[in-house]
């Protein structure tokens, strides 16, 4: 979502995301429907090696860094809903973890997610996870003016939000 033409910016938004500086915001298309519009995951995160060399992580309330995801519902559809995630920390596969630990995997998700829930979302078109960044925000220069950038949903997951809609396979 964003690219540093600079060395220095580049330094610059490093020190901005260590000081949990920059808002980042995902879609994410959501097994189940959630009971509330919006609910906070807050559990700590342990990275864990498999053995060939795969990254997964797993909720560890005393080895795991504290890690928080807000979650906002943006549209229900049948057996799914699409939610907006903001990550106020970032560890790696936080929203899938967390999203998982919910209760309402991310679809398209091989490691984290549900397979038949998986599969269900194949047939109305998803041949990936469905997860996107589309939004970051932050301050920028002396004034510390805000920067605000976004990245439309890809065609190929707005094509398979439009197949839920019509409530057809």
């Amino acid at each position: 979502l964003l690219l540093a033409k600079k060395h220095s910016a580049l330094r610059k938004v490093q020190q901005l995301i260590r000081e949990n500086r920059v808002e980042k915001r995902y879609f994410a298309l959501l097994k189940g429907a959630p009971a509330r519009e919006r609910f906070e995951v807050d559990v700590a995160l342990r990275k864990n090696q498999l053995r060939g060399g795969e990254r997964m992580v797993e909720v560890d309330e005393d080895a795991g860094k504290q890690s928080l995801s807000r979650f906002k519902v943006v549209q229900r559809f049948a057996g799914c809903t699409l939610g907006e995630v903001q990550i106020i920390t970032g560890r790696t596969h936080q929203i899938r973890g967390h999203a998982m630990e919910a209760g309402h995997p991310v679809a398209g998700d091989p490691k984290y997610g549900d397979e038949e829930f998986n599969q269900a979302m194949k047939a109305h078109g998803l041949k990936r996870l469905f997860l996107h960044a589309h939004s970051l925000r932050f301050p920028w220069g002396d004034q510390g003016a805000e920067r605000h950038y976004t990245a439309p949903l890809p065609a190929e997951l707005r094509t398979v939000l439009d197949v839920l809609a019509l409530g057809r396979d």
